[in-house]
């Protein structure tokens, strides 16, 4: 896929919005981090350093999502605006999971337009009396981006729904991206005039904000991000398909933590990553997280909850009890089955209605006795197929009561209006069972509202004739594809396309026994009333908390440009390389020892060439050169390939198979180790890993003399990295007698002696030079994976050794910024051969070789 970025956020999008007027600049901040970086931190802008940490401000949290939780109307009298807090939005709600004292922001736009000429007056207002920052998108960009991109293109995609032709959803455009780039940059920028500390905590909602997160991490490398999608995330095979797949993705890992509903939803945003990005996931104590360039980014999985207290001062309200009335007398002697749903395509109305046919056509003895109450919510967007759904809707719910109502009786009741929470909130209450029939949907709450409402209050029991303390009853019918399914085990759980096992499951719904009817109830009301909205934002709050706990404990770099940025979040004591100190200490040393990895190190790893180039030849013979320099290639491949390679270089080391044979010089031989002289476990272990080979496409295996190894590079990423887990629980048992180890390793499982490593190769050099009197004084040693951890330790451990006359100078370098137990880093392979390059012209030395030269690795007196 072909991927843009540009150096500019404010580049990427089309040239019909550059007229827009920059957000003004962010208000001053505080840095509470003392003394670790100062120059890290980009232009000076984005971080500063400050001894003083404010201990007295109040927590804040910033919550910014697409709309405000506010309701607006233009004042009858005067003409001015009036605002309202929404009480039923989830925003407002979960305030109850933070603490008292913690002040909320809520960054947004408004539901409505507000002329250019009001809108100072009215951020003004808002932020007095709502601490709310509206962010005034432009009509023609709002449309564009909410309408076009969010509801045209990201919607239908994470609801499974592909524009295979142009009637079946909207294609790609790039248009409608630029605006979702920009819009989210407008976003930023009002953030960035409301967050003052680096103690405020900034939580993003939903599909709306996803490349927030980007333009936050750009400005504030130790911002504190959660982001919450409250939308399905959807397998790898739909969401590949997206040609800004991969900018997305970046961006969401700009979160310190990224929350989802369900474990499917997570799983499907791993997959994603690990096969798009190469970023695999951990579990550690019950966390699951991922490394993104010495960052950890936690993934959350938990459900949202409702919000009890409203529902259930809602539930006592006089009007909700008369509602509940007169419900009660238009359906007498009446089974109700409620549903409410918005108009949209995934929502699944008119198959529920299929299935209340096929309920009443085949049990004759519920007709006229079984009604759905059918609530339509209006459409959060329009288009061709909001109109198809409805008029499909219409036309199925007349063809029912045209067949099976008579006078005073329709099967179906659809009720397309603005209908009031009070009269929601009755027909829960009255209803004998609730359906959710959408064929893909996040987390619908219907059904939590409706368990709470079935269980009722004083008052409302009184308003229905309910005796005190007479037993809850409710049944749910759950589509198994909404979010909350998982979290409600008493429920039926539905295929929506399955129109008879929907209509038998509503049959069993009106039918149970009530007994089991206050069993399920009970389970469902435990659950929800433990599981509030509050309950989640604390719990998401904690986590975001301990996600962002070791912000200053490390050094920040920012690199990438556009949407590709991204912060490498290393230790204070990791840095980059300098050629200079490099140099300073190799021209002021005499017995100088240079171990140098193969793959990845000094040829690239994703190479098709595994060759080195001429020029690695010459750089290493200069260095070779040097009478002062012990040079290694110290490598996990075979010694055949690493003699061949190496044939022009003379005096270089090799050492083979993770040291297992190792040659001094071209003109001596391989000694191998005596660690383990029989390969018998062999024959046990490659009939094994040949039956994984057969069953992965794509695997291999390579064979050297003393290891086994499994690639599956080739293979699927999931499958293969399964397979790798599988095969490497198999070759445990079956050699756990033999004196082998099985690691895991870049896409391997290798088996190979125990007691053969890259940093035994070390111990034995320093423990040669040190037995011929030439005890090294400077020391480099360069590598890119998991295996050269082993030398960086044995190195550290060798030159504390009292063996040594003084410590040497040490440079332990790994190649790409990632956590290790090197002190340094290099970027990539080129940076490795320049810096080498750069030594072989400091050597002043050009004589014969004479140190070293005697110098020969003894297995047998090493220990």
């Amino acid at each position: 896929m072909f991927s843009r970025s540009c150096a500019n956020f404010i580049d990427l999008v089309a040239e019909n919005l550059d007229d827009i007027p920059p957000t003004p600049k962010t208000l001053p901040r505080v840095m509470t981090a003392p003394g670790i970086i100062n120059e890290l931190d980009g232009d000076g802008s984005a971080d500063g350093d400050s001894d003083v940490h404010l201990n007295g401000n109040r927590p804040r949290k910033i919550i910014v999502a697409n709309a405000l939780p506010l309701h607006a109307h233009v004042d009858a009298k005067n003409g001015g605006w009036c605002f309202s807090l929404d009480e039923d939005s989830l925003l407002v709600q979960m305030k109850d999971g933070f603490s008292p004292d913690t002040e909320v922001i809520y960054v947004g736009s408004l539901k409505v337009e507000i002329s250019t000429n009001e809108q100072d007056e009215v951020a003004q207002k808002l932020m007095k009396d709502f601490n709310c920052m509206p962010t005034f998108l432009p009509l023609d960009l709002q449309k564009k981006f909410y309408h076009g991109f969010c509801k045209q293109q990201l919607w239908p995609l994470f609801h499974y729904s592909l524009p295979l032709s142009p009637d079946h959803g909207d294609r790609f455009e790039r248009s409608l991206w630029n605006a979702y780039v920009k819009a989210n940059s407008i976003f930023a920028d009002k953030v960035m005039e409301v967050i003052n500390s680096d103690d405020d905590y900034v939580w993003i909602h939903d599909y709306h904000l996803m490349i927030l997160p980007t333009f936050l991490r750009r400005r504030l490398y130790r911002a504190k991000l959660g982001f919450f999608l409250h939308s399905p995330f959807p397998s790898s095979e739909i969401y590949r398909s997206l040609p800004v797949r991969d900018e997305i993705l970046r961006s969401l890992l700009n979160s310190d933590l990224i929350g989802f509903h369900t474990f499917d939803y997570a799983r499907h945003f791993l997959a994603c990553c690990s096969r798009m990005l190469g970023i695999d996931y951990e579990c550690k104590r019950g966390y699951i997280g991922l490394e993104y360039f010495g960052r950890t980014v936690n993934i959350k999985i938990l459900p949202v909850g409702v919000h009890m207290g409203r529902l259930q001062s809602v539930l006592n309200l006089p009007s909700t009890s008369t509602k509940v009335r007169q419900i009660q007398e238009q359906f007498k002697g009446k089974k109700l089955i409620v549903g409410v749903d918005d108009m949209d395509i995934f929502k699944g109305i008119s198959l529920k209605f299929l299935a209340v046919e096929q309920l009443l056509q085949r049990n004759f003895d519920l007709r006229g006795k079984v009604v759905l109450v059918q609530i339509v919510n209006p459409a959060r967007s329009t288009g061709k197929d909001v109109r198809e759904a409805k008029r499909e809707t219409y036309s199925t719910a007349k063809r029912i009561n045209d067949t099976y109502g008579f006078p005073g009786y329709d099967p179906v009741v659809l009720i397309d209006h603005g209908v009031p929470l009070y009269e929601k909130i009755a027909y829960y209450a009255v209803s004998e069972c609730c359906i959710v029939n959408a064929v893909r949907d996040g987390m619908n709450l219907v059904p939590y509202k409706y368990v709470v409402c079935r269980q009722g209050t004083p008052e409302l029991n009184e308003a229905m004739g309910m005796k005190e303390g007479s037993p809850r009853t409710s049944m749910l019918v759950v589509s198994e594809f909404i979010g909350c399914s998982p979290s409600l085990s008493g429920a039926i759980r539905v295929n929506p396309w399955d129109i008879d096992a929907v209509a038998d499951a509503l049959n069993v719904a009106v039918t149970i026994p009530d007994v089991e009817k206050q069993m399920r109830h009970e389970k469902h009301y435990k659950y929800v009333s433990s599981h509030d909205v509050a309950y989640w934002a604390r719990s998401f709050v904690q986590d975001l908390e301990r996600a962002c706990r070791d912000h200053y404990s490390k050094r920040c770099w920012g690199i990438g440009f556009g949407l590709g940025f991204k912060v490498v979040s290393l230790s204070p004591n990791f840095r980059k390389l300098s050629i200079d100190l490099v140099s300073s200490a190799y021209k002021r040393t005499n017995r100088r020892a240079i171990f140098l990895d193969y793959d990845g190190t000094i040829v690239p790893q994703a190479s098709m060439i595994k060759s080195p180039s001429p020029e690695v030849i010459s750089v290493l013979n200069n260095l070779c050169s040097d009478p002062k320099n012990t040079v290694f290639i110290v490598s996990g491949r075979g010694k055949s390939s690493l003699s061949e390679w190496f044939a022009p270089c003379d005096m270089l080391g090799l050492a083979a198979e993770h040291g297992y044979f190792i040659r001094w010089n071209k003109s001596s031989e391989w000694v191998s180790s005596t660690l383990l002289a029989d390969v018998d476990w062999k024959r046990m272990a490659e009939p094994v890993m040949q039956l994984y080979t057969e069953r992965t496409d794509g695997s291999f295996i390579e064979s050297k003399e003393s290891a086994l190894v499994w690639n599956h590079q080739d293979a699927d990423p999931d499958f293969g990295t399964c397979q790798a887990k599988e095969l490497l629980d198999h070759l445990e048992n079956v050699l756990a007698n033999e004196p082998v180890e099985v690691k895991r390793g870049q896409q391997i499982v290798e088996v190979k002696p125990q007691g053969v490593s890259k940093g035994l190769v070390v111990e034995k050099l320093f423990s040669s030079m040190v037995s011929n009197g030439n005890p090294p004084d400077y020391v480099m040693c360069i590598g890119d994976d998991r295996s050269d951890e082993d030398m960086f330790e044995s190195i550290m451990s060798a030159s504390c050794s009292p063996l040594l006359p003084a410590v040497p100078e040490i440079f332990a370098c790994t190649v790409g910024q990632k956590p290790s137990k090197a002190k340094y880093f290099l970027d990539d392979n080129v940076d490795v051969v320049k810096m080498l390059d750069g030594l072989a012209t400091a050597s002043s030395c050009q004589r014969p070789r004479n140190n070293g030269s005697n110098i020969q690795f003894s297995f047998e007196t090493i220990s």
